[in-house]
């Protein structure tokens, strides 16, 4: 091992940065249950520690170290914000992203030039978050690059120093407990900014015992598949070219390639059955996953459309992308004929990754909410996610649109106008991102109408100000045939769901103008809740034209065939579409549902 990887010489390199990170990383997925346990703040969810392990299993299955530090340093940002999940898994892959962007490019650096990449992060961190709260990771950060920066000219003892930050981490850890009103009460710390003390301390570990042998017998298990597509006029026989890493095999490797065989051509299988990664091209990724279900733990799942990607490339429509996200309620067929890019909200059932509707349909996701003991929980889609897409896309349209669910339920809105930026700035091309406030359906009509707008030649700026003008004209009404899984979700009190159904009460649900979640009513009955919402749409309707609607249905197709029956006798227009509504939302509705989309014109 070269002398510099020891920190005995006053600078580190990329192979040393790649070793600490890995320490650092094996103490949270070591910790993660504790983590967890401590999670109060800015949710109750629990899923703390979950989050921060999935951030870091995405760098320790994605990357091999490098020489140089800047490349290391970037590659394990760019892992990190690929794979970062939940609030703090997000904060956490900023600031690496962070650091990246602000390490000088150099193969090796020293304390100095180290400190101030940390202190010069700082400012990203803030600038990710819409209201940065102290009392979090955020100020453990602050903390830590703040006594770095005090001894910053003590090149020589970098060592020493980050071993003595220690201390510092710790002091600002136990603040949290009193700087945040929400932690007063349990005496608990922080969740997130424990995982980053416990991050630091890791590497502290590794700084003290030099245990690189333990380390890179972990990362030997480490795998990469290099993949590169050639796009020909040939017809793709399987149009989703799928990779997964799979923990602890059920089942023999061969069996996996058997099982992956069935699903379709171009099997690579890589690893252990320990740890595994393997790749398909298949059509039916979401069939695959399920059959998968018992023979490992998924970890992480890429899928992409090769159709949608030949499309982009090579036989454009038009010359105005659309995006959108998974919650975009609408039938499969007008998505592709309208060549919609979707972005998959994450899915998570426990430690078992999903890809909202790509990786798991409503058939498989309702078999697996009444099975699964674990409550599924989602993820916003992150910012890298985005910034590929969108430079993906212009590289080959004149300017992109991308219209999402309500800001107020998700980042994913958020991270896509930052992408978005970005990516306008490189391209100078413009991409629009629009709030929709609203979901499933209703998002789905706002998607539709901008496509045909687009569709009959309608220039980008006049295609954006519809939009945002069809905003304030579109609805969504939900009636829920039991409020079972809303208490599951955390969405209702368990105490007030228990009376509500025990007296056998059916909310219906709305989203206002702001984007919020409205109890619209409350009846005894889903008849007499789709009642209540025939008799509002008849309300106001009055005056206005309806352009179409959308019926949308929880694994209930013949209630939702029965309610579109009576929006026609309303409407004199029949749906546009009969949908099983998005899993993200299928989740908190519960099986049963019924909800209409409806868009008006003045």
């Amino acid at each position: 091992m070269e002398k510099m990887d020891t920190v005995e010489a006053p600078y580190i390199n990329g192979k040393f940065l790649y070793y600490a990170f890995i320490a650092g990383g094996n103490q949270i997925l070591r910790n993660q249950v504790e983590i967890n346990k401590i999670n109060i703040f800015p949710v109750n969810d629990k899923d703390t520690g979950t989050n921060l392990a999935s951030t870091i299993r995405a760098v320790i299955d994605n990357i091999k170290p490098d020489k140089s530090y800047k490349i290391t340093a970037i590659n394990i940002a760019d892992a990190a914000l690929m794979g970062a999940r939940g609030n703090s898994g997000i904060i956490f892959a900023q600031f690496l992203h962070g650091m990246s962007r602000e390490t000088i490019n150099k193969p090796h650096i020293n304390l100095r030039e180290f400190a101030e990449s940390v202190e010069n992060s700082i400012p990203y961190i803030y600038t990710a978050i819409a209201e940065p709260v102290e009392g979090t990771m955020l100020t453990v950060i602050k903390a830590w690059s703040d006594f770095l920066n005090t001894k910053k000219e003590a090149i020589h003892d970098f060592k020493t120093v980050i071993i003595d930050s220690l201390a510092v981490l710790e002091k600002s850890l136990g603040e949290t407990t009193l700087k945040l009103k929400a932690l007063k009460k349990s005496g608990f710390v922080d969740a997130g900014a424990k995982g980053f003390v416990l991050f630091i301390k890791g590497i502290i570990e590794f700084l003290k015992y030099r245990n690189i042998r333990d380390l890179m017998v972990a990362s030997g298990e480490i795998i990469s598949l290099i993949h590169t597509e050639e796009f020909m006029d040939d017809e793709i026989s399987h149009r989703f070219c799928t990779e997964a890493i799979l923990k602890d095999l059920k089942v023999s490797k061969t069996e996996l390639q058997n099982t992956l065989g069935d699903f379709g051509d171009s099997v690579v299988i890589a690893g252990s059955e320990s740890l595994c990664r393997f790749h398909v091209h298949t059509n039916n990724p979401a069939e695959l996953f399920y059959q998968l279900k018992d023979s490992g733990t998924v970890t992480f799942q890429k899928v992409d459309d090769m159709v949608r990607q030949h499309e982009t490339a090579f036989k454009r429509k038009w010359n105005i992308a659309l995006v959108t996200d998974s919650t975009c309620d609408l039938p499969q067929d007008l998505i592709d004929f309208y060549q919609i890019n979707v972005v998959p909200i994450n899915l998570n059932f426990g430690d078992y990754h999903y890809l909202d509707k790509v990786t798991i349909q409503p058939d498989q996701f309702y078999d697996l909410l009444e099975s699964n003991p674990e409550f599924p929980k989602t993820s916003q889609i992150n910012e890298q996610a985005f910034t590929n897409l969108f430079s993906n896309l212009a590289s080959h349209y004149d300017a992109i649109i991308a219209v999402h669910l309500t800001g107020k339920f998700s980042g994913t809105y958020t991270n896509s106008v930052k992408a978005g930026k970005r990516i306008s700035k490189e391209f100078n091309k413009p991409v629009y991102v629009i709030d929709s406030k609203n979901l499933s359906g209703a998002l789905g009509l706002l998607m539709l109408k901008a496509a045909r707008s687009i569709e009959a030649g309608e220039p980008v700026e006049s295609v954006v100000r519809a939009i945002e003008d069809d905003i304030v004209q579109t609805k969504i009404f939900v009636s829920v045939r039991n409020l079972k899984f809303m208490i599951k979700g955390g969405r209702v009190s368990r105490p007030k769901g228990l009376i509500a159904s025990v007296l056998g009460i059916n909310p219906v649900i709305s989203i206002d103008e702001n984007g919020k979640s409205i109890l619209f009513g409350n009846t005894f009955s889903q008849q007499a809740s789709l009642g209540k919402i025939y008799d509002h749409i008849r309300k106001i309707s009055e005056g206005k034209t309806v352009w179409n609607y959308m019926m949308l249905h929880a694994h209930n197709p013949e209630g939702a065939r029965e309610a579109g029956e009576k929006l026609f006798e309303i409407t004199g227009k029949r749906a546009v579409s009969v949908v099983d509504i998005s899993p993200v939302i299928g989740m908190h509705a519960g099986s049963g549902a019924i909800a209409v989309s409806i868009l008006f014109t003045n």
